[in-house]
């Protein structure tokens, strides 16, 4: 059976990439393992890895194709045995010389795992595949329904994406279509035999709306005091002369944290916690640490902590210390962690990642500083792998180095918090009833109440001021 390539989900929340590369080209032997083709997504650029092995027989979306969606049919590879220049698109082979009629086999991106090949998941660098069964018209598989479509719970009808595509383009009922695919799933030819058969239309106003073009969303009503929020682009446009600006079209990145970002303060209740921390003793230990750095054989410290290095630990360890502020938010519960995942936001040319320190609570400074080297440089040069930047519970992001003395986060999704970081600063302050001059860095911590009450925030951010001001107490 031919086996049809398609778009992989490299990540949760990937619904499109660009297909930036084939690696292999028509006619070429594919061996389970074999890196097929480059996809960018959002964050970076994956080499994909064949799982089945064959002759590629066609290519059905080019190199530097962008907007791929997710199980979007891209590529045909002949199984051993199959002669790669009779198979067409959707895997069914060409119709035979003498005429003789042959049954059409259209693309359907398999949602059944019983009756599918494929691995989807996140970072698995695998591409998703589905084996074609050309079965003649009007064969009905084991344990298909005899009447309309099988629905499954709430009434769902279940189809394939392609089918359900073509069904709202033609107007066709779904509900009233015999389905012949797996589970009595409704596939594209039974769309179309409907279609043909012209008893199976829609409701009129079903298909009205489902032809009707849709209108531009109106633009949101404007917050109190403020600007119009939701204008589109021709209304933001109209408000400037033509040659006051340059327009700059928005790359996956740029339009990933655009969405997730806005998302994050509409759903995720924010709230802010500011503290104060004096960085005296931790400026002591930090040169006396590196003053105690091994050599390697270029003459090389083997480490160099940074004030951010500490400022990981110490949020590390204040999850574990406050155990019911370890958690996410995760629909209709809470999901709480055994270790600290502590993301660190690394600044990139049009963007940001987020690479995550997992166990930062057990990992050593020296551990966490040359791992934070090692993701920074990856980060700009775009190599991380989509498991080293997701999940997490809370992030640090540190504008200090900027000469930036406070500010507020925004809620990396699906984490519950994010810690903004401000920059050290001599200050006078009282101590033991007279001024004193000490380092001073403000902190200020986002907080999703869904899963930190005001109390509980207050206690992570009091366990995190606590090992910051005595540092010592994280290496012990």
């Amino acid at each position: 059976m031919p086996i049809n390539v398609l778009m992989p989900a490299l990540s949760p929340t990937m619904e499109k990439g660009n297909l930036a590369k084939w690696l292999k080209k028509e006619g070429d032997p594919i061996k389970s393992g074999d890196v097929l083709a480059e996809i960018e997504t959002d964050k970076a650029t994956m080499e994909v890895e064949a799982i089945d092995e064959g002759v590629l027989a066609k290519i059905l979306v080019p190199e530097g194709t962008a907007d791929v969606p997710v199980n979007d049919l891209i590529a045909i590879i002949a199984a051993e045995g199959e002669d790669p220049s009779s198979v067409q698109a959707g895997g069914a082979p060409k119709a035979a010389s003498n005429g003789e009629a042959k049954a059409e086999s259209k693309p359907e991106p398999k949602a059944d795992a019983s009756a599918a090949s494929q691995n989807t998941t996140p970072g698995g660098g695998h591409m998703s595949y589905e084996r074609v069964n050309a079965a003649p018209e009007g064969a009905q598989p084991s344990g298909a329904p005899q009447g309309g479509a099988q629905a499954g719970p709430g009434g769902r009808v279940f189809a394939s994406p392609l089918a359900r595509r073509i069904a709202k383009q033609e107007g066709v009922d779904l509900g009233a279509v015999q389905g012949s695919g797996p589970h009595g799933r409704i596939i594209a030819r039974d769309v179309q035999a409907a279609k043909a058969s012209g008893t199976t239309k829609a409701p009129a106003a079903a298909q009205a709306a489902a032809e009707a073009p849709k209108a531009a969303p109106a633009p949101k009503a404007a917050p109190a005091g403020g600007a119009p929020a939701g204008l589109t682009t021709d209304q933001v446009k109209g408000f400037f002369a033509k040659d006051a600006y340059e327009e700059v079209p928005l790359d996956g990145m740029r339009k990933t944290i655009a969405k997730r970002l806005t998302e994050a303060m509409q759903v995720a209740p924010h709230f802010y916690l500011t503290v104060d921390c004096e960085l005296d003793a931790l400026m002591k230990l930090r040169e006396t640490l590196n003053g105690s750095a091994g050599k390697d054989k270029d003459g090389k410290p083997a480490y160099k902590l940074s004030v951010n290095d500490f400022v990981i630990k110490a949020m590390g360890l204040a999850l574990t210390r406050v155990p019911a502020a370890n958690a996410v938010w995760a629909e209709d519960r809470i999901l709480r962690f055994k270790h600290a995942e502590v993301g660190v936001a690394v600044a990139i040319d049009g963007g940001l990642f987020t690479p995550v320190i997992r166990r930062a609570d057990e990992k050593t400074l020296s551990t966490i500083s040359n791992e934070m080297k090692d993701f920074a440089a990856r980060a700009r040069a775009k190599k991380l792998k989509p498991e080293e930047y997701q999940g997490g519970v809370t992030s640090v992001s540190n504008l200090g180095m900027f000469g930036i003395k406070h500010f507020t986060a925004v809620i990396n999704p699906p984490q519950s918090s994010i810690l903004a970081v401000g920059a050290g600063e001599k200050r006078v302050v009282v101590k033991d009833g007279a001024p004193a001059v000490v380092q001073v860095m403000t902190c200020t911590l986002s907080c999703d109440h869904r899963v930190l009450d005001g109390a509980l925030g207050a206690e992570l951010v009091s366990a995190f001021k606590g090992l910051i001001e005595n540092p010592m107490g994280m290496l012990v």
